[in-house]
């Protein structure tokens, strides 16, 4: 945390999202700052159409491949829908699993009016808080889909309130997902702790992007996203390069197996 802490206003911070190991090690291997085990496995891995039928055992079963494929990066654990905020100490028991079971070093919690005090009690126990305010996909029923926010004075200055509260609370960074670029920019300038962008514009301290976008593996990827790679292609590829192989009898080749001698008179 210390680290993240101290490249805000410094360098910029790279986050991105991973929920294998070997994945993981591949980002940690480039070295990026930090690594969110996130919710949107939901979509990226588990094949559903949303983030919301993600499970806590889920979650942790995710965190901890993550955790045991990185050695340098910040591992966080992204908490699920209904995992906190229920009740404190289902929250406490939740996030706590995280790092005593699953190894993460902090937990993200989608913020709002109501995970203030809960984000100051997890603090104190010694479990740290990444918030979270902007779109956050977890409400996206109450929302009415995945709509940017904060675009007018009042929902504006809810966000910049609750980044203070949160900040207050003991959140040491904050991630702002699909705001308007100026409005990510005045909560930046105003807090302390480093903020982290995902559809918020430069003027942050740092940017987020889920893994399956950047590398292009995403059928679809929010327009807020950038490809920078064609791994869906890549499998593709070689996914009908081993199909045609076999169907054809070139694989598996000679140097594909082992012949023993010993059992010639066997057969």
């Amino acid at each position: 945390m210390r680290d993240v802490r101290a490249k805000a206003g410094e360098d910029p911070i790279t986050m991105l999202t991973a929920y294998d190991a070997p994945t993981a090690s591949v980002i940690d291997d480039a070295g990026i700052d930090a690594i969110l085990v996130g919710d949107s496995m939901g979509n990226a891995v588990l094949g559903h159409d949303s983030t919301l039928p993600v499970t806590v055992d889920e979650m942790a079963s995710r965190t901890a491949a993550v955790a045991r494929g990185t050695e340098k990066a910040l591992v966080i654990a992204d908490m699920p829908f209904l995992s906190v905020g229920t009740s404190r100490e289902a929250s406490v028991e939740n996030a706590g699993r995280m790092l005593k079971e699953a190894d993460a070093d902090a937990v993200k919690i989608e913020s709002g009016p109501h995970t203030v005090e809960l984000t100051e009690h997890l603090v104190r126990l010694g479990i740290p808080v990444m918030a979270h305010l902007g779109l956050t996909p977890q409400r996206v029923n109450e929302l009415g889909g995945y709509t940017r926010q904060g675009t007018d004075e009042e929902s504006a200055k809810e966000i910049i309130d609750l980044a203070h509260a949160h900040e207050d609370a003991g959140a040491f960074s904050l991630v702002l997902e699909h705001v308007p670029s100026n409005l990510a920019a005045r909560v930046t300038e105003e807090l302390s702790i480093p903020t982290i962008g995902i559809g918020a514009g430069p003027e942050v301290d740092g940017q987020v992007l889920v893994y399956n976008d950047v590398v292009g593996l995403s059928e679809r990827a929010p327009p807020f996203a950038e490809q920078f790679g064609d791994v869906r292609g890549e499998i593709e590829r070689a996914v009908a390069g081993y199909r045609d192989a076999v169907e054809s009898g070139e694989y598996p080749a000679e140097e594909h197996s082992h012949h023993a001698e010993e059992l010639e008179d066997l057969y």
